[in-house]
């Protein structure tokens, strides 16, 4: 099976999730500005979540970028994937709207952790059926990202409950490890073309 109805099928979902992510966003009664000083918790739990829906959106699309093929065991670990990235709206309303309590800022670190381990599920579902001579396979490398990234939210869920702030803060040290562009899969495609490209005499 090709790989463009399930990027299709993935865009959608994420596009929805990010709508409902930003209606459950409650304008303020007054017509201040300062009416939004109450409301920096459910701004500030936005625009993260906002970041983290971008960057797996953007790893996404890297990835099936280079993948030629999938079948149903990619299938089902990509509808794993979206599964937890949907819970994001439901933990992201909480933790604003608790004001980074600690429960609800734990568990927004647990649905984290869980697409972190989806994603690793997929892309090594992938990686089964293409290859390990394949682009992805050349372009993920040691992979130290996706490797860390599980033990940060590990280290951040019983943070939380000593102190909101370090959850958060590692929370955020995670999407700007992500945030910074990775340009190994754009190298690959592009070394692979030059392979692929006929030399001139």
């Amino acid at each position: 099976m090709e790989t463009n109805r399930l990027e299709a099928f993935s865009d959608g979902v994420l596009a929805i999730i990010i709508t409902i992510m930003v209606l459950e966003m409650r304008a303020p009664h007054g017509a201040e500005l300062s009416a939004l000083r109450g409301l920096w918790p459910v701004l500030l739990s936005y625009v993260l979540s906002f970041v983290y829906l971008a960057i797996y959106w953007n790893n996404h699309h890297h990835m099936l970028a280079v993948t030629s093929r999938v079948n149903g065991a990619v299938l089902w670990a990509n509808l794993h994937l979206l599964f937890w990235l949907s819970l994001v709206p439901f933990v992201t309303g909480w933790m604003g709207e608790s004001r980074f309590a600690p429960a609800p800022t734990a568990v927004y670190g647990v649905v984290l952790l869980m697409a972190a381990m989806a994603y690793y599920i997929l892309q090594g579902r992938i990686l089964a059926l293409e290859g390990r001579d394949s682009i992805l396979a050349r372009a993920i490398g040691s992979d130290w990202k996706g490797k860390i990234s599980p033990v940060l939210y590990a280290v951040a869920i019983p943070a939380a409950f000593l102190h909101e702030a370090m959850a958060l803060g590692i929370y955020g040290l995670v999407a700007v490890i992500w945030f910074i562009p990775d340009r190994r899969i754009e190298r690959a495609l592009a070394e692979a073309e030059s392979r692929r490209r006929p030399r001139t005499p």
